[in-house]
């Protein structure tokens, strides 16, 4: 196995691109009604947004592999890097619910007091490009509020999804049963924090990173809940933290 590539087992773990486009969610107790909107089921990312200090340095390798690949994707405002907590399905009608979990479990728990490192650059190929991601050192602390969000959004899993839980998803995307394992197969022993951060081709992959790489310390901004697309894209930001919405973007 070539040392800039990881096998693909790891790299669905590893990868994660991101997008945003705002939505609210009812007030906590207010009373809805049910429908078939409602009813759907949705596949979503708990996510840890990270400081100025990782989307910067984001920033600077997506705009390298742009400069290689044209058709690749910016880090904009709808494709903000971040960190997976947690990838599951849920029904429509419980992302009050979650997020309210959520928020009960961020009263006690400090994100923006973890100290995380960005430690290298690695590619992957997939569907002809190579898929680029700063990879975060995994920390104890880490590994438990990784543990503890996989835990609050539990009660409101379902076991499966199809495509229309997803954003612009087509049937039979890997993306798909990828969600569905996503507990246990990664997380736990098998999460693997990672920023995605962009595609190039495999030649300006091999040549990027295999670069000195400095390592560099940041910390979570926020917390953040957005609904998935194609290839883990999150595609739609449901809601973040009081914390979060604090942050200068």
């Amino acid at each position: 196995m070539k040392a800039n590539t990881l096998n693909r087992r790891a790299m669905l773990v590893v990868f994660g691109l991101l997008m945003t486009a705002a939505v609210a969610l009812p007030a906590a107790g207010q009373q809805q009604t049910t429908t078939a909107a409602d009813d759907k089921i949705i596949a979503i990312d708990v996510l840890l947004q990270p400081d100025q200090t990782m989307v910067s340095k984001a920033r600077a390798v997506n705009a390298r592999l742009r400069g290689d690949y044209k058709d690749g994707y910016s880090l904009d405002a709808t494709h903000t890097p971040h960190v997976t907590m947690v990838q599951r399905f849920v029904r429509a009608k419980d992302l009050n619910a979650v997020a309210a979990a959520v928020t009960k479990l961020l009263a006690t728990e400090r994100p923006a007091e973890l100290e995380l490192k960005g430690s290298r650059l690695v590619y992957q190929m997939w569907n002809g490009v190579a898929l680029h991601a700063l990879i975060v050192d995994r920390t104890p602390e880490l590994i438990r509020l990784q543990q503890k969000v996989v835990d609050v959004v539990a009660p409101f899993a379902v076991s499966s999804g199809t495509a229309a839980a997803f954003i612009d998803t087509p049937e039979g995307a890997d993306i798909i049963p990828y969600v569905a394992s996503f507990v246990p197969k990664a997380s736990g022993a098998n999460y693997m924090p990672h920023v995605t951060v962009g595609v190039a081709t495999e030649a300006f992959g091999k040549k990027i990173t295999a670069e000195p790489f400095p390592a560099f310390t940041f910390h979570p901004a926020g917390v953040a809940i957005y609904q998935l697309g194609n290839f883990g894209v999150a595609a739609k930001k449901l809601w973040e933290s009081g914390a979060a919405k604090g942050q200068a973007k």
